[in-house]
């Protein structure tokens, strides 16, 4: 579940944003973080159980630290929307 309010949170930020913030931060596959919400959302029989675990333990902690960055960012004015 929370990879879902994960993925529907970037899409809200995407919008909010005309899109202009994400582009700032090509190391993460911000449409594949999109998409992945939609397919445990609308498809969930599809999902790979490896390819979850893979994200849980390899994407979401660099998510993290590309986030945190967004964050200080928006916050010092570093980037400009």
């Amino acid at each position: 579940m929370l990879l879902i309010a994960i993925g529907e949170s970037i899409k809200g930020i995407d919008k909010t944003t005309d899109k202009k913030l994400l582009s700032h931060y090509p190391d993460m596959d911000w449409k594949g973080v999109m998409g992945m919400r939609d397919i445990i959302a609308h498809h969930y029989f599809d999902l790979d159980g490896e390819v979850v675990f893979n994200v849980v333990k390899i994407e979401l902690p660099n998510m993290l630290q590309i986030i945190r960055k967004m964050i200080n960012d928006v916050v010092t004015d570093n980037i400009s929307l």
